[in-house]
């Protein structure tokens, strides 16, 4: 199945000119005043008041004359009248054995009104509509909690059927649960692919009050990162909550970073109380000046309204836009990453993205005994400790452990109780796929290679684009580990080739990590191993377009004292950013400025890192910095650092290492000839300033 949707009448129609859908169902339905017999009873003796779903069994005329009143009023669309309709809402009434019997007849009925007034000038579609339900998967409260795949088993048969019926478009609103919105989107679009039917897809935010956010806190740039990431989602919007004024923002949000499509259908106004009746105080005008304002102003290509607006408010919404051309946008897309809470740009003023490494089990013993304890509310807590990092280095593999169950229980919590996005690290790709269910935000998958061909390198990156997320991409092939920096950049751009022009995978969203080796063994191998390391993330910055470059520092300086550590990694990085780093895993409290490591100690470092032993005429070492900083340390202890509230190195230092002010000699800096240099293993290619 092709995943391109853009050649449906609907999407080429909203694109040449605005989209004007109908307003509130379940407004207009209570307008009649049903009463308990209009409302009706389940065979279990439920009462069916408020599922207004299952008044098509009683009061089928109300909801022909609902769709025929915005029908005449210009509208270009109506939604079907099955918001309640999946099968958890359902099984709350006693009514699930209906599903089918609901969801079909409501289809059909909205697809017989629209044959009376469909012409070709002036086409009328039918649009499903998909509820967000009450369960709220991102949250771990047991009352509404609801894991992920109970709730997409909940959307498939729904879904299914407006498959199988052929609706227009398929409208998956009122999402108030970011994890909710990305599970019925990516079920869908299973049920499509299965169906070998492409309809396009819509997907609509709720936000709730005047904070402008979800309900569990969620921001309009958060959701943006999570949805836009999921491919095959052709629409996304909000609706509901609130009235087009509270909307603004996050409309004007959607319109200059969205790539997608844009639809905004309004309450009128935030709900009061008239009489002792719910009332909604925004009239038709009023809506049609916001509506005509975000589409004429901001590019909004799709618009309708919600709670409280009637085919009176739509009429004069058809009035002001009928025919209106959107004002063309050019959205400024921003590489990211995002929680439950809020969004991550990858690209970091001062660099690097840091990612903490204390929530992984073969970086931390603290984190691998809590897990072994199944000490959950520890592993949150050892997770809060990772002050100034940007992201969360999560693996939870371990020899004899039940990997899938450990990424549910640590990951769902990470999501609901911590505010940083994820990186999802593991070997396993059935591991990686339950932490990417339990994200409502979008994350970060660590890692792929091609150490088995693409036997595992394709799995992951389908899952990237099922989940929507970002790929740690390792300099590994079938080989082995690639040690030189002309190996290192060749796999790098395998991978890129792959990823970016078989699967479109943005390249802005692909981190390389071109691996740190050992500098403390002293093996002859391993000695140049962070000048390769260096001149890698060079070459792929340099010849692969918008790719990210990323290393786990640690690995550098492992097996030397605490101390040594410290000081040589915060070097390291020093020297990485230097030539290009973009995002590094460490342990944030213990990278120190460099300003503040002593000078000999910087200088043996630097000596370390490109390899500057001295030779006699023999051939013989005379001097090895790797024993020297060894000695220079020896009895120094280490301390972790709080990092400012500027990032780890402060401002100052942060500063230092784009200004050349840290007072480390010899900085590398690359000539106009340097650049354009063809990738080498050589150290010719290096080019130094004193």
């Amino acid at each position: 199945m092709s995943t391109d949707a853009s050649r449906h009448p609907f999407l080429e129609l909203a694109r040449e000119r605005v989209i004007i859908l109908d307003g509130g169902m379940g407004t207009s339905l209570h307008r009649y005043k049903p009463k308990d017999d209009d409302w009706g009873w389940s065979a279990t003796g439920k009462h069916l008041m408020n599922l207004s779903d299952a008044l098509v069994y009683t009061h089928p005329e109300w909801i022909r004359a609902i769709h025929r009143q915005f029908l005449a009023a210009g509208c270009d669309g109506i939604e079907t009248n099955t918001f309640n309709s999946s099968r958890l809402v359902l099984e709350e009434f006693g009514m699930a054995d209906k599903l089918e019997e609901i969801n079909r007849l409501n289809i059909r009925i909205a697809k017989e009104v629209v044959a009376e007034f469909n012409t070709a000038d002036h086409p009328r579609f039918v649009v499903g509509s998909v509820g967000p339900g009450t369960r709220m998967p991102s949250l771990i409260d047991p009352a509404i909690h609801v894991d992920f795949d109970t709730l997409a088993d909940s959307y498939r048969r729904q879904l299914q059927i407006m498959i199988q019926e052929r609706v227009d478009a398929i409208l998956i609103e009122t999402c108030f649960d970011l994890l909710q919105a990305k599970c019925a989107a990516i079920t869908a679009l299973e049920e499509m692919e299965k169906a070998g039917v492409r309809l396009p897809l819509m997907v609509q935010i709720t936000i709730i009050d005047e904070r402008q956010r979800m309900r569990p806190g969620t921001d309009v740039p958060a959701a943006l990162t999570a949805l836009e990431a999921i491919e095959g989602i052709d629409v996304l919007g909000m609706n509901c909550g609130v009235g087009p004024e509270l909307m603004h923002e996050g409309i004007r949000h959607l319109c200059r970073h969205s790539r997608k499509l844009i639809s905004v259908l309004p309450n009128a106004g935030l709900p009061e109380t008239c009489g002792g009746e719910t009332c909604f105080p925004l009239q038709p005008q009023g809506l049609a000046d916001w509506l005509e304002r975000f589409v004429r102003e901001y590019g909004v290509n799709i618009v309708g309204g919600c709670c409280g607006t009637t085919a009176e408010h739509l009429q004069a919404v058809v009035q002001r836009l009928r025919g209106a051309r959107p004002v063309p946008r050019r959205p400024v897309y921003v590489p990211a990453v995002s929680s439950l809470q809020t969004s991550q740009e990858l690209l970091v003023e001062p660099r690097p993205l840091y990612v903490g490494e204390r929530t992984n089990t073969n970086g931390s013993r603290k984190f691998r005994e809590l897990l072994e304890k199944e000490d959950w509310n520890g592993l949150v807590e050892l997770a809060r400790e990772q002050e100034g990092v940007h992201l969360l280095d999560v693996c939870v593999d371990y020899v004899g452990r039940d990997g899938v169950r450990d990424i549910r229980e640590v990951v769902r919590r990470f999501n609901a109780l911590l505010t940083r996005p994820l990186m999802l690290d593991s070997t396993e790709p059935a591991v990686i796929e339950a932490g990417l269910k339990c994200c409502s935000g979008k994350a970060v998958i660590n890692s792929i290679h091609l150490e088995e061909g693409r036997k595992s390198l394709d799995p992951k990156v389908q899952l990237a684009r099922k989940y929507g997320a970002a790929l740690v991409a390792l300099t590994i092939d079938e080989k082995g580990q690639a040690t030189t920096a002309q190996w290192k950049f060749e796999v790098a751009a395998r991978i890129y080739d792959i990823c970016v022009h078989e699967y479109g995978f943005p390249p802005s969203e692909l981190l390389f990590d071109p691996l740190v080796f050992p500098l403390s063994t002293g093996q002859e191998e391993t000695r140049k191993s962070a000048l390769h390391t260096f001149e890698a993330i060079r070459l792929i910055k340099q010849h692969l377009p918008g790719a990210l470059t990323h290393i786990g520092l640690s690995n550098c300086s492992f097996g030397l004292s605490p101390y040594t550590r410290q000081v040589l990694n915060s070097v390291y990085l020093h020297y990485a950013l230097e030539y290009g780093l973009d995002s590094a895993i460490l342990h944030a409290g213990k990278i120190m400025p460099v300003a503040a490591i002593d000078e000999r100690g910087r200088e043996l470092c630097r000596r370390v890192l490109f390899d500057e032993r001295v030779f006699d005429a023999a051939g013989n070492c005379i001097e090895d910095p790797l024993q020297l900083l060894i000695a220079h340390y020896a009895g120094k202890k280490g301390k972790a650092r709080k990092p400012t509230r500027w990032g780890i190195h402060g401002a100052t230092s942060a500063a230092s290492y784009h200004s050349g002010t840290s007072g480390i000699p010899c900085r590398p800096i690359w000539m106009s000839r340097c650049r354009n240099t063809p990738p080498s293993t050589s150290s010719t290619t290096f080019c130094w300033s004193k």
